[in-house]
């Protein structure tokens, strides 16, 4: 019973949040560059956005099997990855040598006040979601190894 109810609110929060796009939130890039959320809303492309911090091991673990298969995703299915770091004023300032530690090949943008991650009701890290044609159409919460495969599969259903 306790399996059925998960299934059923897991279900029913990803169809509510399927009709959902991003919000008009600003956020900065690495280069201090402004970058509004809302204007991927109208790319054709799937864009995977992944909410991560430095000091959460999982997060880390799951961009960096992403970024295994980043390349290929782009040259299939033209995804387009956006790795939204959740750091604080504490931590933010450890975010630019993970990025290029780990060699991460992808977009990063600072949303250190959680204006995003307030918008879209993202209570915990990792939480990955695909965009397609302005419409949130995946929503993954936790890292789970196999994710990559999942995410590949919804690439696949988006392309045909």
């Amino acid at each position: 019973m306790k399996i059925l109810t998960t299934l059923t609110v897991v279900l029913f929060s990803t169809l509510g949040f399927a009709q959902a796009s991003l919000p008009n939130v600003q956020l900065k890039d690495l280069q201090g560059k402004t970058v509004n959320l809302s204007e991927y809303n109208s790319r054709q492309n799937p864009v995977i956005v992944s909410f991560w911090a430095t000091w959460c091991a999982p997060c880390i673990k799951e961009l960096k099997t992403f970024s295994k298969h980043y390349k290929q995703w782009q040259d299939e299915f033209g995804a387009e990855l956006i790795a939204v770091s959740t750091d604080d004023a504490k931590t933010k300032n450890r975010v630019k040598s993970q990025v290029k530690g780990a060699g991460w090949q992808y977009t990063i943008l600072m949303d250190d006040n959680h204006e995003l991650k307030r918008a879209l009701n993202v209570a915990n890290i990792p939480y990955t979601l695909i965009l397609h044609k302005g419409k949130v159409v995946f929503v993954h919460s936790g890292y789970t190894p196999g994710i990559e495969t999942e995410i590949y599969k919804k690439l696949q259903s988006l392309s045909k």
